[in-house]
């Protein structure tokens, strides 16, 4: 067993991140006070967790593919592999850039300029962000990775005050400020991997246009963030960790799918246990129309994806013939979409912030998906966590 030191901060990285995840306010002012460079910090502890995203994210790709409305894709090996990379090694230059922002901003809010605690600050806070990268090893939840990862806008806040002095009334402030920072550099770098990403052969997405004001952020993807709800979100998460954190056996998941909805029949039906959490999933059919019908458990990772209802996370994007909305109802995250000419789309709703009940696929309108979600008994999900 290591002895923790300033020299010696932390007797694994599984300990730290441990530490900055669950016990923020106590773990800031120990990061504070060690010795440790900013060279050793990027070695030991940002290049291996910063490589979680992207290679979660080639592996998912490369088993299960990308796309949805009916459609997948699966990109070519070296096509994968060659995205990965690119988005690996801009995201470590992206943490002197931020550092830098952070930096430069503290004494604008009344804080003290280090360059020193702001990679600590930077490099610690994006914990978070970068466990939820393993989300990418199943594509379809990609969407659960991302709230995950708001967490660490709330590791960033916590830290502000210890590690650049910024006043606890300017901290919310400052966040903010960097963070809008951070998205536009986020803009930045995603040109620069479809730039890249284009020579090489490999397609990317792009990110839609950002907007702020004093008590919201707008996340491209994602929706309205009400930052006012750090605290409270923070301490649902604390909350979660002090119950069950395992996540339930497939074979359980696997149970509560039924043999049949309405018309459609089960025709096939699987589970699986992928990183910190477990999945199952059946399809169904009636006649021409198909779907999927999938019951996820994230575990303690999920009540961090959770901060997405807790933010009130809000988006609506619509045409003539199709809409995709996100919403919250009774505290769980929804999204819906769907595709009038195509009769195709998905519903999915959080439950107890842990779990994700999602239909997707080819139906006669979005009222079957919804049945299908809500054929899931939540009342037995959520009592099997009692003798997990």
């Amino acid at each position: 067993m290591s002895v923790e030191t300033p020299e010696n901060p932390a007797g694994s990285i599984a300990e730290r991140a441990k530490a900055i995840l669950f016990k923020p306010k106590e773990e800031w002012p120990a990061i504070e006070r060690e010795t440790l460079s900013s060279g050793d910090i990027f070695t030991r502890y940002a290049i291996p967790l910063a490589a979680i995203g992207p290679v979660a994210a080639f592996l998912g790709g490369q088993l299960f593919g990308f796309g949805g409305w009916g459609f997948t894709f699966r990109m070519s090996f070296m096509g994968g592999l060659s995205q990965a990379i690119i988005s690996y090694v801009l995201s470590l230059v992206g943490l002197f850039v931020i550092s830098f922002i952070a930096n430069k901003l503290a004494p604008t809010f009344g804080g003290e300029g280090s360059s020193r605690n702001a990679f600590k600050l930077v490099v610690y806070s994006m914990t978070a962000s970068w466990l939820a990268g393993i989300f990418g090893l199943i594509p379809s939840l990609s969407l659960l990775g991302v709230l995950a990862g708001l967490y660490s806008f709330y590791l960033f806040y916590v830290g502000a005050g210890t590690m650049m002095k910024v006043p606890a009334e300017k901290a919310l402030t400052y966040t903010i400020v960097t963070v809008i920072g951070v998205i536009v550099l986020s803009i930045c770098v995603s040109a620069l991997t479809v730039g890249i990403a284009r020579i090489l052969g490999v397609g990317t997405s792009s990110f839609d246009t950002v907007s702020s004001d004093a008590a919201t952020v707008s996340i491209p993807g994602v929706g309205k963030i009400d930052t006012s709800k750090f605290e409270q979100a923070a301490k649902d998460i604390e909350a979660s960790t002090n119950g069950n954190s395992k996540a339930l056996a497939p074979s359980d998941l696997q149970a509560l799918l039924p043999a049949a909805i309405g018309s459609y029949q089960r025709i096939e039906i699987e589970s699986m246990r992928a990183g910190p959490g477990s999945q199952a999933e059946a399809t169904y059919e009636s006649g021409d129309k198909s779907f999927t019908l999938k019951v996820t458990d994230a575990a303690v990772v999920g009540a961090m994806a959770g901060l997405g209802s807790a933010f009130g996370v809000e988006s609506n994007k619509e045409d003539a013939d199709s809409y995709e909305r996100t919403t919250t109802k009774d505290g769980n995250l929804v999204v819906e979409k769907w595709d009038r000419s195509s009769h195709d789309g998905s519903f999915m709703t959080m439950v107890a912030k842990r779990f994700m009940i999602e239909a997707e696929g080819d139906a006669g309108s979005v009222d079957d998906l919804k049945a299908a979600v809500a054929s899931v008994d939540q009342g037995k999900l959520v009592a099997l966590t009692k003798g997990n």
